[in-house]
């Protein structure tokens, strides 16, 4: 392919993935606003892209990873474009469903916060490639200097390393959940060899060499040194392997303020899409709280660290799957006492039953906690419609360089 085959093209906007949208529509890979560039048109996509005219907020890649790596997004922008971009994707989310907020300072987490990454693993003729896969490739990139983690996870290379020279097949990768705990190291390996004999006394190896609290063989637990623990306020929980876990602690501590200041003065609070205790446990200090989640592992996680855990009140756990059974209003204004609040968190999806099921039952104040700003318009439109006012909007990114935005948002019923 020669020069002559190229075109130049003026970015417009982005998209909500990240990705610089000319006119066409073309799709440019880490490009900017306003930026001029040129590159070979592929379908709906612009390769072998050259800036040039770059925007004034470009600005160097912290990575030196970067230009191959598919872990990021958005390094080749400024921090200030990036939160602005961010409350923006919320803001036009509303705004499509005709709603506005007042809009709080974004939270940012800080570079190497990451307390948990799914690494893809290959084995070679050497020993082993540890890494993120490549934009829109199969290739990995090796992440030694990777600037999301933290430094327990980067310092575990090795350890993952010897995890695929012991148990990965050749043809395939392994995926490796490596999670940060109070104790070590909480490791989940999916896709490896079906475990023999040799196998499991390898990897005890790794287990005992590295100092692991606990290492998951897809389903098995080949070996805990100790209940890999994480501290939700005052109690410590042990969650099941892979289970959800807010990406950094410092965007947990974020989104964790804001739902306290919503529910602030509530003394009985409905906690839906639960998990294993983020909100629950912390909220627990000041109000009884009834913890609503459709797994039941971690609703039993969540209530042994309730029980473990001291000067916290009353809290209830159900296992109950709201997309199909949402809590209604009989569940939600039992005979002896209403809930006074509902956290709500539920995964990208949304919640479109609990939502309609919520402001039937005119619960009077909703912390909505979401990771996915289309449907969480989707659902204030829904509050709103119902009585509610939607005064606030906090938006936190704790998904450092990429397209990935959260938010807590404070509604309250009228009257």
């Amino acid at each position: 392919m020669t020069d002559t085959a190229r075109t130049s093209h003026v970015i417009e906007r982005l998209g909500h993935q990240g990705d610089g949208i000319a006119r066409g529509p073309l799709y440019a890979a880490r490009t900017l606003p306003n930026e001029e560039v040129s590159g070979i048109i592929e379908g709906q996509s612009l390769t072998d892209i050259r800036i040039e005219r770059p925007s004034e907020q470009r600005v160097q890649a912290p990575c030196r990873h970067y230009k191959s790596c598919g872990g990021c997004q958005m390094q080749h922008a400024s921090d200030a474009f990036v939160a602005d971009w961010k409350i923006d994707i919320v803001r036009k989310a509303l705004d499509a469903q005709g709603l506005t907020a007042e809009f709080r300072p974004i939270e940012t987490s800080p570079s190497q916060s990451r307390r948990r990454a799914t690494l893809s693993v290959r084995r070679t003729k050497k020993g082993a490639l540890v890494g993120f896969h490549g934009r829109a490739s199969g290739t990995i990139t090796e992440i030694s200097d990777c600037q999301l983690l933290r430094h327990e996870l980067r310092d575990a290379i090795p350890m993952i390393e010897q995890l695929a020279v012991y148990g990965a097949s050749r043809k395939s990768e392994l995926s490796v959940t490596i999670t940060q705990s109070e104790v070590g190291l909480d490791v989940l390996v999916r896709d490896g060899k079906p475990l023999d004999e040799k196998l499991r006394t390898d990897l005890s190896q790794v287990i005992g060499r590295f100092g692991l609290a606990r290492l998951m063989w897809d389903d098995e637990l080949l070996g805990m040194e100790q209940p890999p623990t994480q501290r939700f306020g005052k109690a410590l929980v042990c969650p099941p392997a892979g289970s959800f876990l807010q990406a950094t602690y410092e965007g947990e501590a974020a989104l964790v303020a804001s739902v306290r200041e919503i529910v602030k003065d509530a003394k009985r609070i409905v906690d839906l899409f639960a998990g294993c205790g983020t909100f629950t446990l912390p909220l627990a200090e000041q109000a009884e709280v009834h913890a609503v989640e459709g797994d039941a592992d971690m609703m039993t996680a969540l209530d042994l660290g309730w029980r473990r855990a001291a000067g916290l009140k009353k809290v209830s756990c159900e296992t109950r799957d709201l997309f199909r059974n949402p809590m209604i209003s009989e569940d939600l204004n039992p005979f002896k006492a209403a809930f006074e609040a509902a956290v709500i968190d539920p995964p990208r999806a949304g919640a479109d039953a609990q939502i309609k099921a919520l402001s039937e039952a005119k619960t009077p104040l909703i912390a909505y906690v979401s990771c996915n700003p289309v449907t969480f318009a989707r659902d204030a439109r829904v509050l709103v419609d119902a009585g509610y006012t939607l005064h606030w909007v906090q938006v936190v990114d704790q998904f450092r360089w990429s397209a990935h935005t959260e938010l807590v948002a404070h509604f309250t019923l009228n009257n």
